[in-house]
């Protein structure tokens, strides 16, 4: 969906990843959520190459990219291993430093990425997430019963991933469609490429480790950076949807100034999905916060 985006095929330790990449100026990494592609930048991404080179990426497990074998503990899909996997994109790109823009579960990869490699993040916008350990420590009924996917993918296999691949693209219309502006918020076209992904072999076992590790793994590493003191360096925004759960359940604001040594951020217009649901005002935001001189 993104025309004049090069298409590029990376491997890290036999895991490939699918890259799309155009523009020059200050390298900006986009990091997709759940369940989606990186094709859900397309009303934002051609508009920021024109100040920044744009590197979008499938995450593991999503969109054209690898699905390797979870391993014990899902260890393949902790986000610390996804982190690593954007590392090398961006260093394969020929860029040690850059800035992030992340939505859902590719700003939980942006958020390990941004603590565990601090001095290549120079600056980091995440768009409607909490902190993942925060999330689960404060889950109420309105949470669970918003998220509910959060609590079905880690159940026992294999019955979450079987109910899954029995209909991949129900499944992805039950996810998103359930949210503050259903489906047509999202253009026929790229609603279509989640769809086809998802129906990739491999995709519905990738997903659910993805969560499986987020809900085991992934909060050890958070609980020890949190015991540790350890808290983002680089100047940090949030956005989140005012129509959306997490901006519902918990106290954002609070939650990242906790988290973050520098931190600024607003809820905004829309619900969950902010790169499609309001792209101008994400562009608004985005010319804003990131520099776009390298």
């Amino acid at each position: 969906m993104l025309d004049g985006f090069e298409t590029l095929r990376l491997d890290r330790q036999g895991v490939a990843l699918h890259v799309r990449r155009a523009g020059q100026g200050a390298p900006l990494l986009l990091l997709h959520g759940h369940p989606q592609t990186h094709a859900m930048w397309h009303r934002v991404a051609p508009q920021l190459a024109q100040r920044f080179e744009v590197v979008a990426m499938d995450l593991r497990g999503y969109g054209d990219s690898g699905r390797p074998e979870a391993g014990d503990q899902s260890a393949a899909y902790t986000k610390r291993e996804m982190a690593l996997d954007a590392l090398e994109v961006m260093r394969a790109c020929g860029h040690g430093r850059f800035q992030v823009l992340a939505h859902d579960r590719g700003a939980r990869v942006a958020h390990r990425l941004a603590l565990d490699h601090p001095a290549a993040v120079e600056r980091l916008m995440l768009l409607d997430i909490a902190p993942t350990l925060a999330m689960y420590r404060g889950t109420s009924e309105a949470f669970a019963r918003a998220y509910w996917h959060w609590f079905f993918l880690i159940q026992p296999g294999p019955l979450p991933q079987a109910l899954i691949a029995s209909d991949p693209a129900r499944y992805v219309r039950s996810v998103m469609g359930a949210r503050h502006a259903g489906l047509a918020a999202f253009d026929p076209a790229a609603l279509a490429e989640y769809e086809r992904c998802a129906a990739r072999p491999g995709t519905a076992a990738a997903i659910v480790a993805d969560y499986r590790a987020s809900a085991g793994v992934d909060l050890q590493h958070d609980q020890l950076d949190a015991d540790a003191g350890r808290l983002l360096a680089q100047p940090l925004r949030v956005l989140w949807g005012e129509h959306g759960a997490v901006g519902r359940c918990f106290d954002v604001p609070a939650l990242w100034r906790a988290a973050a040594t520098d931190f600024s951020g607003r809820s905004l217009p829309c619900g969950h999905y902010i790169a499609e649901e309001a792209p101008a005002l994400l562009l608004d935001e985005s010319f804003n916060f990131f520099r776009s001189n390298p």
